[in-house]
């Protein structure tokens, strides 16, 4: 499986890893953490440089019950960090976590690669035709409802059922316009019960049959520091140990807080493959 970034092909049938950037305050785990430039640069840095492929970053908190972003105030933070990212670093493969279409929009001009989408067009109507209209990989996610709403919002008939169902259709509208560089994440903790998390990674490979990479983004989640009965300061251990399990169901992609410490559960799943295969 292959998407095209900028020109370049990327083969996501070697996992790669995707290493979190939140510019915003109010982010479960590091929100208001990285307050000025010389400090997003050193976090950038220092996640490029333990291995991680792309950057995300996100201007607009989608925790649970987070506050409402106006537009603006989510272009104005995302822009200057684009510029200043790609100034220091213009290799970097940045991804852009917003639901806007016009955040979008102006964030692939500015010199962003892909855009991921927690509501999968849902949330904006025109989000799915200016993705076609720019020609880059798009992760499309699911949720129901909105980061406000969506912890309401968890009865499902069949949970991963449910799910295969919505990227069927979502995919199918993407490639009608055009879309051809699609990642599907299945959203561990967006309208999910704690169960329902383990029950969606306990049945992850099913997400195979969706022939889409898959891109698994767990890090520091309550899932992990609430069974373990701490808090998301000390969930790294839990995160890597279902990192691991994410990868041999076949995550192509883990997004996390900790890149250095995922690389290296790619680096040992990829090794444990190899020595099977011989």
């Amino acid at each position: 499986m292959t998407i095209n970034c900028k020109g370049k092909l990327l083969d996501l049938s070697s996992p790669k890893v995707m290493g979190i950037l939140n510019i915003t305050p109010d982010s479960f785990y590091d929100g208001g953490k990285h307050k000025n430039e010389k400090d997003i640069l050193n976090h950038v840095e220092r996640m490029l440089n333990d291995g991680a492929t792309f950057i995300d970053a996100g201007a607009y908190s989608s925790r649970p019950n987070a506050d409402y972003v106006r537009e603006t105030d989510e272009l104005k933070r995302i822009l200057p960090i684009i510029e200043l990212i790609l100034k220091e670093f213009p290799e970097t493969l940045l991804s852009i976590d917003t639901f806007r279409s016009h955040v979008a929009k102006q964030s692939i001009e500015a010199g962003a690669c892909m855009i991921n989408d927690i509501s999968a067009g849902k949330l904006d109507k025109n989000m799915l035709s200016t993705i076609a209209s720019l020609h880059v990989p798009y992760i499309m996610m699911h949720m129901r409802g909105t980061p406000q709403t969506m912890q309401q919002l968890t009865q499902y008939d069949n949970l991963t059922k449910d799910i295969l169902f919505y990227f069927s259709e979502r995919i199918a509208k993407a490639k009608a316009l055009g879309i051809t560089d699609i990642i599907v994440d299945p959203g561990f903790g967006f309208a999910k019960t704690l169960d329902q998390n383990f029950e969606l990674l306990n049945k992850l490979e099913l997400f195979k049959m969706i022939e889409k990479p898959l891109l698994v983004g767990i890090s520091r989640k309550s899932m992990i520091y609430k069974t373990l009965d701490t808090s998301a300061n000390n969930a790294l251990n839990g995160t890597s140990v279902l990192n691991t399990v994410a990868l041999q169901k076949g995550a192509s992609i883990l997004r996390v807080h900790d890149v250095k410490e995922a690389v290296e559960s790619v680096k040992l799943i990829e090794a444990l493959v190899v020595k099977t295969d011989n």
